[in-house]
């Protein structure tokens, strides 16, 4: 109610000082002045209309106050009465006062109060998308700890998701205004895809990163958003089969590194979000789903790695479990493995085995006698095939598993013959010592088990030796591993034709 009026000035570096100043009415007015351009920054971008409604809807769009510019709009003027036939409309240009932000925040409004039309638009005009997102997700705290969520499931992954270009996090408002774009500390890394908004009341607006990383109402909303995250997701997994394996498709990844980049601690949240191809079932299954349909006296989740489910499903150690009635799981991605073997604990007390594995147990007692007499009875031939093939097998046994094929190679030790190929790929430094020690194992039921005895009971050494490493290469083809020789190989297939 005073008549005096002040003026504050600063030039933003050292202080500022106050005077006396006249002023005809109430009101504040704020005056910024602008640096000069430079050859790298051209300040004077905030003087123009568009360079001002950016900055007003980015930052103030949700402040609860009107805040009004003046904009340059265009109308068409009226046609005149005696224009001819080649009129053309002409326009004028004019300035009127308009309200540039929406002052209601979308996520404070109950869900049933929007449409989903409303949702859509708003997250694709906020988050750059030209999809609509596959799930949205709301949450309205009250309380010791009040604020404001809503997050978008996207269908699709953004071109550099899995790069480190990428950069996670949900918006962070207090008080309505944005204080940071992307806040990484509300979402955690396996949840990085999920784009959205958090508003508090109860943060400070100037709010530094420093301050995020020891505060624990962040912490707080953090955990309270991942579990909505969760829900969302398994409801989505439960209740639209369709709908989550294309979300799968998508960000399936980010939920098995989220496994394997913690050891294993984030299973207990993602591994019933998994989704594996079965070999019996010819479908996406759940581990849940697995356990559902095992036989009861099984005690492991079988699983196979390699590149594709086509070729992995007709594997001599896959064809095994299947004829006795044991499903496994097909992994095709180069983390799958890695996945699998960071859920050390296992899945539901249910231990993961690798069917190419050399230690394998699926064989019946009678068949695993079958095959102790045999590797008895012809140990001194099973040390001649291993001469043959020695620096490139470490051992050559006598298999119960195998049922149709003469052979297959199978790995022991911590490196299944997947993961030696993921990291040769890779490129992992002393990937020398990340090899897998190989197995060849024998079918002593095929017949060419009965050519390798005759060939041994003759003497005959140098045939002996050419069908080693004839059976070990085509194993290896058989497995999608590289033929160490593939010269050698063909002139071994050559020699066995004349």
């Amino acid at each position: 109610g005073s008549d005096e009026a002040y003026s504050w000035t600063s030039d933003g570096i050292e202080g500022y000082t106050i005077a006396e100043a006249t002023r005809e009415q109430h009101g504040t007015d704020v005056i910024l002045q602008l640096k000069d351009n430079t050859d790298d920054d051209s300040y004077d971008e905030f003087l123009s209309e568009y360079g001002l409604r950016n900055l007003i809807t980015r930052y103030s769009n949700y402040v609860r106050y009107p805040i009004r510019m003046e904009v340059e709009k265009s109308r068409e003027l009226e046609k005149p009465e005696d224009a001819g036939e080649d009129y053309r409309p002409q326009y004028e240009t004019y300035t009127e006062i308009e309200t540039i932000n929406s002052m209601i925040p979308i996520w404070k409004r109950k869900k049933s109060d929007v449409t989903d039309e409303e949702y859509n638009e708003f997250y694709k005009s906020d988050f750059h998308d030209f999809e609509d997102p596959l799930r949205v997700a709301s949450v309205h705290a009250e309380g010791a700890l009040s604020y404001d969520a809503l997050l978008f499931i996207p269908a699709r992954a953004p071109m550099d998701l899995y790069t480190r270009d990428f950069k996670q996090g949900l918006a962070l408002y207090t008080s309505n205004v944005l204080i940071m774009e992307k806040c990484e500390e509300l979402l955690p890394d396996y949840f990085g895809f999920v784009r959205g908004v958090v508003a508090s009341e109860d943060l400070t607006l100037n709010i530094s990163r420093e301050t995020l990383q020891h505060n624990t109402q962040l912490r707080a909303i953090a955990k309270r958003v991942e579990k909505k995250i969760k829900s969302e997701l398994a409801d989505m997994r439960d209740k639209d089969r369709e709908t989550y394996e294309k979300f799968f498709a998508s960000f399936g990844r980010s939920l098995k590194f989220g496994i394997y980049s913690t050891y294993g601690a984030a299973a207990d949240t993602l591994a019933d979000l998994l989704l594996f191809y079965s070999a019996k079932q010819e479908k996406l299954i759940t581990l849940d789903e697995y356990l559902d349909t095992m036989p009861a006296d099984q005690e492991t989740i079988y699983y196979a790695a390699g590149e594709n489910e086509a070729h992995l499903s007709k594997s001599p150690t896959v064809a095994s479990a299947l004829s006795r009635g044991f499903d496994v799981l097909l992994l095709t991605s180069d983390i799958d493995e890695f996945c699998i073997q960071g859920m050390m604990t296992g899945y539901k007390e249910k231990q993961f085995q690798n069917v190419a594995s050399g230690d394998v147990d699926l064989a019946t007692e009678e068949e695993k006698e079958a095959a102790e007499k045999a590797t008895k009875d012809n140990q001194d031939m099973l040390d001649a095939l291993q001469k043959a093939v020695e620096g490139s097998i470490s051992k050559v046994v006598v298999s119960p598993n195998l049922i149709d094929a003469a052979a297959a190679i199978t790995a022991e030790g911590p490196i299944s013959l997947e993961m030696e190929k993921v990291l040769a790929q890779q490129q992992v430094e002393n990937v020398a010592d990340l090899k897998a020690q190989r197995i060849l194992e024998l079918n002593p039921n095929h017949e060419v088990f009965d050519v390798l005895k005759k060939a041994f009971d003759k003497n005959d050494t140098e045939k002996l030796s050419l069908y080693a490493k004839i059976l070990r290469d085509q194993a290896l083809i058989v497995a999608g591993l590289a033929v160490q020789d593939p010269t050698e190989f063909s002139l071994n297939v050559a020699q066995l034709l004349k």
